[in-house]
């Protein structure tokens, strides 16, 4: 029962990558590109060099980390799709911290912590007013974005650059796991993560509370478990690693060490992890794979620009077409889930 509940996922997702890659290959065709260039150039760029693949996994770094928020929340039956708002936290979290104390442990703690509690606002609104979370956390990631632009933009800018904040000072940014490139201990921690997550999940009594609560909140009631409380400890959980992917974005991302105006450095991977979460089947060892596969997508974008001569425009076409064909299992599996509760 076991190696059926393993493989069947697994075939669904290869039919459906398979699927998503012909569409887009008909999408190509029709557009006047040559399918088979630009793929090759896609993996090439990703997966053709130790420079494409470091590249590859510090890009699926932070979308590891935000994919968890939205797979803790779905797994108790929740649809968290806050992690974009609890990023920015983080991050800003992580450059105040860091250059109060040259630490990179205090920059990494000070974003799990401020991720956790700009996550218990929309906790208690369900909980106690029965706001509906996909409501609350759109509204909370607008007053975190504006909340931060106003640090990036006034008390956190750069005297000597007026494109970013101030820096994450050299004793506190995360160590480089290969020289040149982009790909740091962020890495390794985003795996430490979600290994730690899928722990909590299937190895603690809380993770039976929040996986009871999501799958039958009436049975699990019965059974003496606290819905509200699985409630408000899945936004909290989900907010840890959030805070976590901001702080070590700015921590672990040369060459800026800082955010950028405007925030396009930290911008969209809250929503990009909804999408990991989905292909990943909302299962943080799953979500490790495909944020890996999503690493390739964006690593492997540029390349098929220069090498393939395709558009950025079309690239990011082939590559929604994609993840949509793949995530489909995923929210069916949710859709399927919510029904029956």
């Amino acid at each position: 029962m076991k190696i059926d509940t393993l493989v069947k996922p697994l075939m669904e997702s290869i039919v459906a990558i398979t699927i998503g890659v012909l569409i887009g290959a008909i999408v190509l065709t029709f557009s006047g590109f040559s399918p088979i260039e630009a793929y090759k150039a896609l993996l090439d760029g990703a997966l053709g060099s130790t420079y494409g693949i470091a590249m590859t996994l510090s890009s699926a770094t932070p979308i590891i980390l935000t994919a968890l928020t939205f797979a803790i929340s779905a797994r108790t039956g929740i649809f968290n799709i806050g992690a974009e708002g609890t990023v920015y936290f983080g991050a800003i979290a992580a450059i105040i911290l860091t250059n109060v104390v040259g630490n990179p442990l205090v920059g990494l703690l000070g974003g799990i912590l401020l991720g956790a509690l700009w996550s218990l606002p929309a906790a208690f609104l369900k909980v106690y007013r029965g706001v509906h979370e996909v409501i609350s956390t759109i509204m909370f990631n607008w007053i975190a974005f504006y909340t931060v632009l106003y640090f990036v933009l006034g008390p956190l800018a750069n005297p000597n650059d007026p494109n970013k904040t101030i820096e994450i000072p050299t004793s506190a940014r995360l160590p480089l796991l290969m020289k040149g490139s982009e790909l740091s201990w962020a890495f390794i921690i985003a795996i430490l993560a979600a290994v730690i997550s899928y722990y909590i999940l299937w190895h603690t009594v809380l993770g039976y509370e929040l996986r009871a609560s999501g799958y039958n909140e009436r049975a699990a009631r019965y059974a003496g478990i606290n819905p509200k409380r699985a409630i408000i400890w899945s936004f909290i959980l989900g907010g840890l690693m959030s805070g976590l992917a901001g702080a070590t974005e700015v921590m672990g991302r040369p060459p800026s060490y800082a955010i950028s105006q405007g925030m396009a450095n930290i911008h969209g991977y809250g929503f990009d992890g909804i999408g990991v979460s989905l292909v990943g089947r909302n299962h943080p060892i799953g979500i490790i794979f495909s944020g890996i596969f999503f690493g390739i997508l964006k690593a492997g974008a540029t390349a098929m620009q220069i090498e393939a001569g395709v558009p950025l425009e079309m690239v990011k076409v082939v590559q929604g077409i994609i993840v949509v064909a793949v995530a489909v299992p995923g929210l069916w599996d949710l859709i399927k889930k919510v029904v029956r509760r």
